[in-house]
């Protein structure tokens, strides 16, 4: 699929997280987000984009009483628009609270490909193994943590806390380059 149609997918999808954002500062932060992008794709170009993504059975449009169409991401556009929001996330880097955030999980080995997911995924994130199945990072990743464990649909099996003090926190910094 083409960038375009990568990023209307995704704003689509940002329409979807704007009904279940939490407080009105995640709202006002997914529009302001979502209204930038929206102001970079050219208008010609994003017809036709809509045009392929509704052949693909991606959207689905629906007329309204007043004549306006509304369209809607299909459950195989949401699935492609959350796998995509997946391969491209990353964790900011802002300045360091002294917290350490900490990742467990005992995933069962029915389920292995969801733990070596996980594993693979936070990894890639920047998470440092502490023990087998014990990951450690040192910045606010909360939000990224619930939507991978949500992704794989393996919430009952993973543990997330913040640990204040950690008796050889000085290795950790090291690791981290916050000494």
């Amino acid at each position: 699929m083409k960038p375009l149609g990568r990023k209307v997918l995704l704003l689509l999808l940002t329409g979807a997280a704007l009904s279940i954002a939490y407080t009105p500062r995640q709202y006002w932060r997914t529009v302001k987000i979502a209204g930038k992008e929206w102001k970079k794709i050219n208008k010609e170009e994003i017809r036709k984009e809509i045009r392929q993504l509704y052949r693909s059975k991606l959207l689905k449009k629906t007329e309204n009483k007043d004549g306006s169409i509304t369209m809607i991401l299909t459950d195989k556009g949401k699935l492609r628009a959350l796998t995509y929001k997946f391969d491209e996330m990353k964790i900011e880097d802002k300045k360091w609270d002294g917290k350490w955030r900490v990742v467990g999980f005992d995933v069962p080995e029915k389920i292995r490909w969801g733990r070596d997911a996980l594993r693979d995924k936070i990894k890639k994130l920047g998470f440092y193994e502490f023990q087998k199945s014990v990951f450690i990072y040192p910045y606010d990743c909360k939000n990224e943590i619930d939507f991978i464990i949500e992704f794989f649909g393996i919430r009952k099996y993973v543990r997330f806390g913040i640990l204040e003090y950690i008796d050889n926190e000085k290795h950790f910094k090291k690791i981290f380059k916050l000494i």
